[in-house]
């Protein structure tokens, strides 16, 4: 990496997660995500790596109707975004695990959920180009991302989390932007009155601070 500079880097370190006898991923990922944090930091902490971590946790959360998991048991994110997310590429597909190859698709009926959720959280967000091109999701996405544009999200941005339920997760972004996934339609009083929605969906909803 010192040799080359790169303008970005980006590193594919796609171990599974680990598993509990019920065949569900187990609720603690930490020494998952932390390998991918080793593995930055061992060449230099320059480049990024692939959140892989954050992918699966998400997609057995949505899959399982599991939304606990998205909240780790210090409070924060249970992906690499939780620890250093200005290194980690957040995805909800890639050509490897969606696409022709589908080796670890994300459920078709939940992909607009991931996208909320890696569009308005911490880390490099990146837009699978099947989904974006060919799914019919490019207004969806766009709006999703114009948001982040918009509030000035980026990779280092702080997330609380105000609801972590089976069906129901709720964050609030620097205090700009609040996020919602999950099937549970009535969120009560965890969005407060200042907050104006600004796009929304099957399953999630985003506001924006006024």
């Amino acid at each position: 990496m010192g040799n080359t500079r790169p303008d970005f880097a980006v590193g594919e370190i796609w171990n599974p997660l680990s598993y509990g006898s019920d065949g569900k991923p187990n609720y603690d990922q930490d020494g998952h995500r932390r390998e991918l944090m080793e593995w930055v930091k061992a060449v230099g902490g320059s480049a990024t790596a692939f959140d892989f971590t954050t992918k699966g946790i998400l997609q057995a959360a949505l899959v399982e109707g599991e939304l606990w998991r998205l909240k780790d048991s210090n409070g924060g994110p249970p992906g690499m975004i939780g620890l250093l997310p200005e290194n980690a590429v957040t995805f909800v597909d890639n050509h490897d695990t969606g696409s022709t190859q589908k080796r670890w698709p994300f459920p078709s009926d939940k992909v607009m959920q991931g996208y909320v959720y890696i569009l308005t959280h911490p880390g490099i967000p990146s837009i699978f180009y099947d989904h974006f091109f060919d799914w019919g999701l490019k207004e969806e996405i766009s709006n999703l991302t114009m948001i982040r544009i918009r509030n000035g999200i980026k990779a280092s941005s702080t997330v609380r989390i105000l609801a972590s339920d089976p069906d129901l997760y709720v964050a609030a972004i620097d205090d700009k932007i609040i996020a919602k996934i999950g099937t549970r339609y009535d969120v009560g009083n965890v969005v407060p009155t200042t907050f104006k929605i600004a796009t929304s969906g099957n399953n999630y909803a985003v506001w924006e601070k006024q």
